[in-house]
């Protein structure tokens, strides 16, 4: 079951067939290397352990991470547990997994409509079009959706936004450039709960995490959703780009000391060997992926499922 703001829904079929497909530049270079570790050695010694350490993080998976299961390896060698490279290698399968259900919570359940998203990121991670395929996946559930183009700054966002407005048959509620994004966030809460609609997706500015002045934006959108809905935002979903590593995970960071993100979306994950980057994220950060991108199809935006992820790596 895939679990949403408004509860759960039926996990959709073939999801590991779509995740093997997407992250096939990560599986090839992750098990590639760890074969390469493991060939023609007879035991589990210090170079097998320096070239495991080396492959864990240039896979992305982070320091923290590769330091954990080499030293859960060097234990269970000392104590002659661990014999050969398939023990070696389900034993670093089990560790990921773990990490990845550590931070595997759901969302907040929304009792009442609309649930609002506010979409986070720095420009050119693939915000917009993430806001576009979740409308497009929402819709397809059967939910009402409303999208709010906040990010008045950018001169053609509030047009692309409305471009995935008509491709997914849904309305964007708007304001002139420049205008106050915390007025447009305004008028489309109030015009959704008129409307009892399910889900109010808002476009933020792409933000530099270095930018303290659109940073102190964000919070202001979050005090004016109070003002309206309590309890929104509902889920603060950072876009990350997958292709951009640790530096990612530096974003993530600046994100959420000042936007309080609930939740990770990674996209181009099809577009890097790196993708061990979304066990960085979750050890680091203890935040949970909910989506992640494989392609540049609207079907190509899948919830992220723990399990099937890791499956989709170690699994030929």
């Amino acid at each position: 079951m895939i679990q949403t703001l408004f509860g759960s829904v039926e996990q959709e079929p073939n999801l590991l067939e779509k995740l093997k497909m997407g992250v096939q530049k990560t599986r090839s270079g992750l098990m590639t290397r760890l074969e390469d570790t493991f060939a023609g050695a007879k035991e589990i010694d210090a170079d097998v352990l320096e070239e495991l350490e080396y492959s864990l993080i240039t896979a992305d998976i982070g320091v923290k991470t590769a330091s954990e299961i080499l030293d859960r390896v060097r234990e269970r060698v000392d104590r002659r547990m661990l014999g050969d490279a398939g023990e070696l290698k389900l034993l670093i399968r089990q560790h990921l997994l773990e990490v990845l259900e550590a931070t595997d919570r759901p969302p907040v359940r929304v009792m009442e409509p609309p649930a609002v998203i506010l979409v986070v990121g720095v420009n050119g991670s693939g915000k917009t079009t993430t806001i576009g395929k979740l409308a497009a996946r929402f819709r397809a559930e059967g939910k009402t959706v409303l999208l709010c183009a906040a990010d008045t700054f950018r001169a053609a966002a509030i047009e692309q936004l409305e471009v995935w407005g008509d491709r997914t048959s849904t309305e964007v509620i708007r304001q002139q450039p420049g205008s106050d994004p915390s007025a447009v966030l305004f008028d489309a809460l109030h015009a959704a709960k008129a409307r009892k609609t399910d889900y109010v997706i808002v476009d933020t500015a792409g933000r530099l995490h270095t930018k303290s002045n659109l940073m102190a934006e964000l919070e202001k959108m979050d005090r004016t959703a109070k003002r309206v809905i309590p309890s929104a935002p509902h889920e603060v979903l950072l876009v990350l780009d997958a292709t951009t590593g640790q530096n990612g995970l530096e974003q993530a960071r600046r994100f959420t000391e000042t936007s309080g993100v609930t939740g990770v979306v990674l996209t181009k994950l099809d577009g890097t060997a790196k993708g061990g980057i979304v066990v960085a994220i979750a050890r680091e950060l203890n935040l949970p992926i909910r989506y992640i991108g494989v392609g540049e199809r609207t079907e190509d935006l899948l919830p992220f499922d723990a399990e099937k992820f890791i499956a989709s790596i170690f699994e030929a």
